[in-house]
C-alpha cells in the first residue's frame, strides 16, 4: 500500500469514529440519565425447597391465572459469532461467518433471551420448525433468573 492509500484509509477511519461518536453523544443527550434512575435488584423469593413434581394447588393456578396470556418472543440460535465493526461492514452477499457451534449440535431455544431448551431443526409443510430434544427444568430456569 501507498502512503497516500495509507493516509486515506486513516482519515475514513478518523471519520468512521468521528460519526460513532456523534452518534453515542446523541444517545446519551437524549435527556435520560442512566446513574438517576437509581435501579435497584428485584428480591426474588427462594425456590429451592419446590419440586418438580409437587402438585399445583387452586390459589397458584389463580395466580397463573394473571399471566397466561402475555406474548413472549421465542427465537432458536444456531450459534453466535464477534467480528469487529470493520468486518461487519465488509459482510456481502455469499459471505461466511464462522459460528461457535458445530455442525450438527443442537440449537438453543430462547425464550426472551432465556435458555429454555435445546432441539434440532425439522421441516414441517414446508415450514422450518424444531424438534425438542431437552428441556431445562423449571427448577433450574428459575434459579437463572437470580
Amino acid at each position: 500500500m501507498s502512503d497516500n492509500e495509507n493516509e486515506n484509509e486513516a482519515v475514513d477511519d478518523q471519520a468512521m469514529a468521528d460519526e460513532w461518536a456523534e452518534a453515542l453523544a446523541a444517545q446519551t443527550s437524549d435527556g435520560i440519565d442512566n446513574a438517576a434512575l437509581d435501579a435497584q435488584p428485584a428480591d426474588l423469593q427462594d425456590f429451592s425447597e419446590f419440586d418438580d413434581d409437587a402438585p399445583i394447588t387452586q390459589a397458584d393456578k389463580k395466580r397463573l391465572e394473571g399471566i397466561l396470556d402475555i406474548p413472549v418472543t421465542i427465537s432458536m440460535e444456531v450459534g453466535r459469532s464477534k467480528i469487529n465493526i470493520r468486518n461487519l461492514l465488509q459482510l456481502n452477499q455469499g459471505s461466511v461467518v464462522e459460528l461457535d457451534r458445530v455442525a450438527g449440535e443442537p440449537l438453543d431455544v430462547l425464550v426472551n433471551g432465556t435458555l429454555i431448551a435445546h432441539g434440532e431443526v425439522v421441516v414441517v409443510n414446508d415450514k422450518f420448525g424444531i424438534r425438542l430434544t431437552d428441556v431445562i427444568s423449571q427448577t433450574e430456569r428459575i434459579k437463572k433468573l437470580r
